[in-house]
């Protein structure tokens, strides 16, 4: 419950991923990525938010 609350912040840019529980990175990582939006996930987590484009 409270990794979907900190997803939704992020989601909206009222929180920074970086700013996450660290308890709860994970589980809002996965949120993020299931929702599409690996962009806003770190690639240590399994996102391309820190990956440079070519």
């Amino acid at each position: 419950m409270m990794a979907m609350f900190f997803a939704q912040r992020v989601i909206l840019g009222k929180t920074e991923f970086n700013a996450v529980p660290k308890a709860l990175k994970k589980q809002v990582a996965e949120i993020l990525i299931d929702s599409g939006l690996p962009e806003m996930v770190p690639s240590e987590f399994g996102g391309t938010a820190d990956v440079k484009g070519k």
